[in-house]
């Protein structure tokens, strides 16, 4: 592993990398606000809207660091910025896994952002259980020298899954990243048992709406 040395040259990266987290956090806002026009938009449309809650965060200096020693990559604000994908990060809520899939259509084909990685840990989630889907994407921000596109990583879960992984998340560090082995077993069970959650809410949810069509919407209700 890389060894970096205290220099002159290195603490004016670490002084202009401070610098940089405003420009994650611009383009957090910017897509936050994307956001709401789609929930609002689905609000109005709809009489729902599938997203049920957001949240997102600029990764820590501290974080970042060893995350690029760890990779193995030289400190630079290059380097980080073509090769730290999480630097700024969100993570949307939906109800049910086709939201999930309906969301990530919409964002695809808009012109106001780029889709640069798609990974689908829903279609083939992670030996531990582990199940979401994350997306690369680019955000403009217009400044002063120009545009630039900014990196954000979304992840998008269903309730049920945002729960698992919080408890994975617990349990991760109280073992001090070591699971026994019969606890490691035991949430690859609790992830199963969460995916059939989800796919009997979906369940519900279609013979609901199935049910509400056959008499009509009411006033000031549309089909979903």
């Amino acid at each position: 592993m890389q060894q970096w040395q205290i220099n002159e040259d290195f603490a004016k990266q670490i002084e202009d990398f401070r610098t940089l987290p405003v420009l994650y956090r611009h383009a957090l806002n910017e897509l936050q606000n994307k956001i709401d026009v789609i929930k609002s938009e689905w609000q109005v449309r709809d009489g729902f809207s599938p997203i049920e809650h957001v949240k997102s965060r600029i990764k820590e200096p501290k974080s970042i660091l060893q995350k690029m020693q760890r990779k193995g990559y030289e400190f630079s604000l290059e380097n980080m910025e073509q090769f730290i994908h999480d630097i700024a990060g969100m993570r949307i809520v939906c109800a049910f896994v086709k939201d999930i899939y309906r969301l990530v259509d919409h964002l695809s084909a808009r012109e106001d952002m780029r889709i640069l990685e798609i990974k689908d840990y829903i279609a083939h989630p992670k030996p531990n259980g582990y199940q979401s889907l994350h997306l690369i994407i680019a955000i403009p921000l217009i400044l002063l020298e120009g545009t630039r596109w900014v990196k954000v990583e979304i992840q998008l879960r269903t309730l049920a899954m945002d729960f698992w992984a919080s408890m994975e998340h617990i349990l991760y560090y109280k073992f001090d990243k070591q699971l026994p082995a019969h606890v490691a077993e035991e949430l690859k069970e609790a992830a199963r048992a969460a995916d059939e959650l989800d796919q009997k809410m979906l369940r519900l949810r279609r013979e609901i709406l199935e049910l509400s069509e056959g008499d009509g919407p009411g006033p000031g209700q549309r089909k979903a």
